[in-house]
């Protein structure tokens, strides 16, 4: 057994490093001595890829404040049965990105999620409910190396960067090191460790932090609950048709290739050169008006979008000529960055039953919405198909599809109680052509009742004229009359939103959601108060009636969470039934306004809601043979 040293905030801490079986008698006995209550645990891995094939748990390590042990389980069955018995036996575990170490621990045997998730405290969840910033947004972010720098000892040593020269040394790279790293390393050793006494220490100060801030417990409660939940879906995955993806990622890069040689007819020998692609455009008459922090002239996404009369979707709009270069360079780096990150990335970490695990974060961002990566599923356009084809459903079965109907607006008239807005909702009516006849008469066109859609959601999520006139494509003085408009139609949100300003203003730029979150808003942009309580709350519905699936047990059919839909497979006889359960689940009232929700079976292939061309349809007996793989 190796023992290291380290002094943390004036006091020495112990780590030591199991190498023998014998070690395990030695182990034993102090946790019999000292009978901890609660122990922090974390894992050391061959990578983040947690169900590829070959993917192994290395290390486990746990301990208290003072005192670490890194359990060898890569070194056979003594250590691992020795780990399953500290897991188990705890009456507390405290983990920082608990989903993680509890969907290793499951996929190696260790213990199983549903056994270890109750009893789990993640200092993760408790850092984001305390500040959901991240460290580029003001706060301190969410990282334990950070987090540890602020509530536990800034000098507090941090062995990354050791371990990274230690990876150099044995010829490996940061992508290479974490598998092949001799476990005999101390540096690897002193990270293992070093990580658990930071975490213990960091849990009592957050807990404080929590308690001051006057957070309620009940919504850690629910964010560990959600937290389990968004894990069980990951270690679900999906099923995926390799055959289709394997055509895809040709498909794609020939894609990309051809509006790649599109671009290039303009001068523009690389896609990605902002500069290029700038010069070109300016060379064909195109004004643009919007520079980086440097000066340079911008050509993101977003400008390019509007140049090729695109809105953010990706549908036309129809308000301009659409610059070809600026559609050719939008088309390449588009089908680049699919190929990458979803068609790729797909085949290479699915698991040895073709099922690819994307990972939800059930706190993503700042308002706490939930995010999915590997792959980023969240960010495909809402009508197109072709990513969404690669998932496909096992034999007999098919996807279907529930999401809370307008929900963003329902939550503003629920949060602003206005009462027109509130009575139409209640009464049923089809709030959009509600909005019109308000704002146009009782004869609105199809166009305007369009502006009234956009002007709804633009005013939930603080979308100014500018940004609205890019969307559509329409003139700033088109959407600032149209906005003017929406405030008169609704008076009482206008009212609501200069409230929470000025109770944002006064309160240290914070404000509180129904559910007792905290948001904490820039100094100079407390006008997104109405986006933030908007975004925070919708998302808590939607987080709120995945509790209450889990209650009823229907979580099994579950798959994904994408902000307020729920994607689900079922036997293709029940489906129907299932689908409406789980819809009426979803359906709830806040603040007496009702949030309706619909439901709709897609299929064999998740893609069957997106508008799937007929050459690509699957039929659920084709399923069978994509299982198989044959």
């Amino acid at each position: 057994m190796q023992t290291y040293r380290h002094r943390i905030a004036g006091t020495e801490t112990t780590i030591h490093a199991m190498e023998t079986p014998e070690d395990v008698e030695t182990a034993l006995q102090w946790l019999r001595q000292h009978n901890p209550r609660s122990l922090a645990v974390d894992t050391e891995t061959s990578g983040l890829d947690t169900y590829r094939p070959g993917h192994r748990l290395r290390t486990l390590q746990y301990g208290t404040a003072d005192t670490a042990w890194v359990v060898p389980v890569e070194r056979g069955a003594d250590f691992h049965a020795f780990a399953s018995r500290v897991v188990r036996g705890a009456a507390e575990l405290v983990l920082h990105n608990a989903s993680f170490d509890l969907l290793v621990m499951d996929r190696h045997g260790v213990a199983g999620l549903d056994e270890l998730a109750g009893k789990v405290r993640d200092t993760k969840i408790l850092a984001h409910l305390c500040d959901s910033r991240q460290e580029h947004e003001g706060g301190t972010g969410h990282g334990l190396k950070p987090l540890s720098a602020r509530y536990v000892d800034p000098t507090a040593p941090d062995t990354q960067a050791g371990l990274n020269a230690a990876f150099h040394a044995y010829g490996l790279t940061k992508a290479t090191g974490w598998a092949r790293v001799p476990y005999e390393d101390e540096i690897y050793q002193r990270y293992a460790g070093l990580d658990v006494i930071l975490t213990a220490r960091l849990r009592p100060a957050l807990e404080e932090t929590f308690q001051r801030l006057g957070l309620p417990e009940q919504l850690a409660v629910f964010e560990h609950r959600l937290m389990a939940i968004c894990a069980k879906f990951q270690r679900a995955g999906m099923l995926l048709d390799v055959e289709y993806t394997r055509g895809l990622v040709d498909r794609l890069q020939a894609d990309a290739e051809h509006h790649t040689r599109r671009a290039a007819r303009y001068g523009v020998q690389s896609i990605n050169s902002s500069a290029q692609v700038a010069a070109a455009l300016t060379g064909m008459g195109e004004k643009l008006t919007e520079t980086t922090a440097s000066g340079a002239l911008k050509v993101d996404k977003a400008v390019l979008l509007d140049l090729a009369d695109l809105d953010d979707q990706w549908n036309p709009r129809g308000t301009r000529i659409p610059n070809i270069l600026a559609n050719a360079v939008l088309h390449a780096r588009r089908a680049a960055r699919w190929r990458t990150s979803y068609a790729l990335a797909m085949l290479d970490s699915r698991d040895a039953d073709d099922r690819v695990h994307p990972s939800i974060n059930a706190l993503g961002a700042r308002t706490g919405r939930a995010s999915v990566s590997s792959p980023p599923l969240q960010q495909l356009p809402s009508r197109d198909w072709t990513i969404r084809r690669a998932i496909i459903a096992e034999p007999g079965h098919v996807y279907f599809s529930v999401d809370q109907s307008s929900v963003e607006l329902v939550v503003l008239a629920a949060l602003s109680q206005e009462p027109r807005m509130c009575a139409a909702i209640k009464e049923g009516r089809n709030l959009h052509d509600f909005t019109a006849m308000l704002m146009f008469g009782d004869h609105f066109t199809k166009a305007q009742r369009d502006l009234a859609k956009v002007a709804g959601l633009g005013t939930s999520y603080q979308g100014g004229p500018t940004a609205l006139a890019r969307q559509t494509g329409l003139h700033v003085s088109t959407m600032r009359d149209t906005l003017n408009r929406y405030a008169r139609a609704y008076p009482g949100i206008k009212r609501w939103a200069h409230a929470m300003q000025r109770h944002a203003r006064s309160n240290g730029c914070e404000v509180r959601t129904p559910s007792g979150r905290r948001l904490v808003l820039d100094r100079d942009k407390t006008f997104r108060v109405v986006a933030y309580l908007c975004q925070s709350t919708a998302r808590d519905a939607m987080g709120q009636a995945l509790v209450d699936l889990d209650e009823k047990g229907l979580t099994g059919h579950l798959n994904l969470w994408v902000h307020d839909e729920v994607l689900g497979t079922a036997p293709a006889a029940e489906a129907a039934d299932i689908a409406r359960e789980v819809a009426e689940t979803v359906r709830m009232s806040l603040f007496g306004i009702p949030i309706d929700a619909s439901a709709d079976v897609y299929g064999p292939t998740w893609a069957g809601g997106y508008g799937l061309p007929d050459e690509w349809q699957v039929s659920a007996k084709e399923t069978a043979t994509f299982s198989t793989g044959a």
